[in-house]
């Protein structure tokens, strides 16, 4: 869950660092089809899908570690490690939510952050800008999230461990979202501190 550098110090594609990401990247329709199943009239598969989720930070930990420490940080590093995180949250809502898990306000209040960030990267490109690189405070509320829902999944149940599970689950759920907001938030400025910028930038061009 670590930022990586802005500097990019390789082109190259098939690196250790970016494998992690792109294996991370398909263990999402793996984690999303096991959580489902049961919803379905298949076995209860919310083991496998924690397994899953515990492997996948394990991964997203070593991708950007490793890329420092290898001196293999990249440009498509860059891209598939936040997009593996994103993606992980939307199926996670989508899982829990259909599971009845998540309460539809609170999916809905995280899938706005994730609406307008997509506004405010779409608004960069059409400037001719690459999107800012994801902070301390987005990765802290990632971080959270991505402990609140193994937890309320595993809270999906009986006896002392569920119930424990779901108390630390939505306090991570609590944290994560306001972050999450907080992050965007500070994001939505930082883009429009560029477009003023570069408004001011053309103006006096003319």
């Amino acid at each position: 869950m670590e930022v990586q550098e802005t500097r990019v110090q390789t082109d190259r594609v098939f690196t250790i660092p970016n494998v992690l990401s792109m294996a991370r990247l398909l263990g999402v329709p793996v984690f999303l089809w096991l959580v489902l199943w049961p919803e379905f009239g298949g076995p209860n598969s919310d083991g496998w899908a924690l397994a899953v989720l515990a492997l996948s930070g394990v991964s997203d930990y070593l991708d950007g570690k490793l890329a420092r420490r290898w001196n293999q940080v990249s440009n498509l590093g860059r891209i598939l490690d936040p997009a593996a995180d994103r993606l992980y949250i939307l199926s996670t809502l989508l899982g829990l939510t259909w599971r009845g898990i998540l309460p539809v306000w609170l999916t809905g209040l995280l899938l706005a952050r994730e609406l307008v960030l997509l506004v405010m990267v779409w608004l960069l490109d059409r400037r001719g800008y690459a999107p800012p690189q994801v902070n301390f405070l987005g990765k802290a509320a990632t971080f959270n999230l991505m402990y609140a829902f193994p937890l309320l999944l595993l809270s999906d149940g009986s006896g002392w461990v569920s119930s424990l599970a779901a108390i630390f689950g939505w306090a991570f759920a609590g944290w994560g979202t306001a972050l999450y907001w907080w992050a965007g938030t500070l994001y939505v400025v930082q883009v429009r501190r560029i477009l003023t910028a570069d408004a001011a930038t053309g103006r006096a061009g003319h």
